[in-house]
């Protein structure tokens, strides 16, 4: 008998085997009786600082059927098989084609091979092992590589960044998303924190794995490999062309591109694949001292070893925008992302140990097509150049990023000198006042944020807190609509998928997405 027992509340200094205690003194039976026990949940309660509690829930399995009187925190668990995968009877002549090595691509390219359908892996740019050394030359001064960055490269955007694995979504495929990176090599604790992260450091090895496993299973991973073209005949995809010169016959193609990949969404526009705009939200990143952060999320209890770097998230609404913390990276730093010479692109980063000295997050502002002055499919991509190549100015025109304390930011001045707050950015930086590389429909609202988001979180207001210039790149700016069998509308065996499509905003919904276009394909095509 399998059950579930909610709400355990544990202290900070409480022993983690109490668990075990208390779970058998709630189900009236000894814990000898158990034939398993682990974790399924842990999250932090801080409502009541500085009494902060961890608060788990536990699945337990016991030889001995029990009677559950009524409990809202106790509930019997069902085996929930999930059924096999049932191949269509379409017969698949040649292998699948996955364009991109992101979370959506790896996934399909994961389930597709577990399933005997052997794909064939094709990522623009390096290796994660070489992408990580050319990644740090650009950062140290070197030459942005237009194949291989922050954007591009074996993983997707995902690989620097937090490796956060939180998500909006409700979707059975969620678990299996965590369970397969766990597979490959990732912290036990992302089946059961309730908010897990893997950190780039560990994300490079667990996407190396990834890459192994679809090898094993029989599918192909071939870097330095971009896909200048999609063949198309007659609404049908017959093949892709690789670097302008390679053709490779297939019947099924996963476009799993990512969100940067506008030269390939301009060649596909060209082909005829129907786009669409889609709103997404552009803004700067913001740091704080993460001791700061601690403080106002914990109180006195901030410096408890089992805590760690406390994250934020933030809302607020004004008549017409949401202005919102995205991808907060406690203890991390803020890095140069640009995909394109001459331009300044920010995100953030944080390694598993979250031990920076600053905390950072985006602090965006939402946007839409009414804003990008134009009815172009493609125009949400001219209006994020547009900012980025202003932000390329404002830093020198020589890839130092803009950066400007709060207060000056608030008041419109250059910073003369910095506070409490030293930028953690990997590159060079430059006193400007933001104001100049973002529109004032953005800026404004941000401006109105501040002392609503310092309310909510004490001391977000600093005015030492420190703003580095732009972040554009928080989802796709355009949407690859596709029909109910998860194809392009124009075209058959071509299918959109994950974030560069518009159809996920983070690494888990993006790899939920990738799975499920490989079962759609699956339950299409025998092999």
């Amino acid at each position: 008998m399998k059950l579930i027992i909610h709400n355990i509340k544990l202290s900070l200094d409480d022993d983690i085997n109490a668990l075990k205690r208390i779970a058998s003194k709630k189900l009236k039976v000894d814990s000898k009786d158990f034939i398993d026990f682990k974790i399924v949940k842990e999250s932090i309660d801080a409502r009541k600082k500085p009494d902060i509690n961890l608060i788990y829930s536990v699945m337990v399995e016991t030889a001995r059927n029990l009677k559950i009187a009524d409990n809202n925190d106790i509930r019997v668990l069902e085996d929930n098989l999930e059924e096999p995968l049932t191949h269509g009877d379409k017969k698949l002549s040649l292998r699948p084609v996955v364009i991109g090595t992101g979370p959506a691509g790896l996934f399909a390219a994961l389930i597709l091979s577990q399933n005997g359908y052997k794909p064939l892996v094709l990522e623009r740019g390096e290796c994660v092992e070489k992408r990580t050394e050319i990644v740090n030359s650009f950062w140290k001064g070197g030459e942005l590589n237009p194949e291989t960055n922050v954007q591009f490269g074996e993983g997707g955007a995902g690989t620097f960044s937090d490796g956060k694995l939180t998500t909006r979504i409700n979707d059975r495929r969620c678990t299996k998303v965590l369970q397969e990176f766990y597979a490959s090599g990732a912290q036990e604790e992302i089946l059961y924190k309730a908010k897990p992260h893997i950190g780039t450091d560990v994300l490079k090895k667990v996407v190396v794995n990834m890459r192994k496993r679809i090898i094993d299973l029989g599918g192909e991973v071939r870097f330095n490999s971009k896909v200048t073209s999609v063949c198309v005949k007659a609404g049908k995809v017959t093949g892709v062309v690789v670097n302008n010169s390679e053709n490779i016959d297939t019947e099924v193609v996963i476009l799993a591109t990512g969100h940067s990949a506008r030269d390939t969404y301009s060649s596909l526009f060209e082909s005829g694949i129907e786009f669409v705009q889609k709103p997404f939200s552009v803004g700067v990143r913001i740091e704080h001292p993460q001791e700061l952060i601690n403080k106002a999320q914990y109180g006195e209890a901030s410096i408890h070893p089992r805590l760690g770097a406390a994250d934020y998230q933030l809302f607020y609404k004004t008549s017409d925008r949401t202005v919102y913390s995205f991808c907060m990276c406690p203890g991390g730093i803020v890095v140069a992302s640009a995909s394109e010479p001459n331009m300044i692109v920010t995100n953030g980063m944080s390694e598993f140990a979250r031990d920076r000295k600053n905390a950072n997050s985006a602090l965006v502002v939402s946007v839409g097509p009414g804003d990008f002055g134009g009815s172009h499919p493609l125009a949400g991509i001219e209006f994020q150049r547009m900012w980025e190549r202003l932000a390329f100015g404002a830093g020198g025109s020589s890839n130092a990023a803009p950066v400007q304390r709060l207060e000056d930011f608030i008041d419109g001045r250059v910073s003369s000198k910095f506070g409490a707050v030293c930028p953690s950015y990997t590159g060079e930086t430059r006193n400007a006042d933001i104001n100049t590389c973002l529109p004032g429909f953005v800026t404004a609202p941000m401006k109105e944020s501040i002392k609503y988001f310092d309310d909510r979180l004490k001391g977000f207001g600093s005015k030492d807190a420190l703003l580095t210039g732009v972040e554009t790149r928080t989802s796709s700016p355009v949407r690859i609509p596709r029909t109910d069998t998860l194809e392009a509308t124009r075209v058959s065996g071509l299918y959109p998928t994950g974030e560069g499509a518009g159809y996920a905003g983070g690494i888990v919904s993006a790899a939920v997405d990738g799975i499920r276009v490989a079962e759609q394909i699956i339950k299409t095509y025998s092999v």
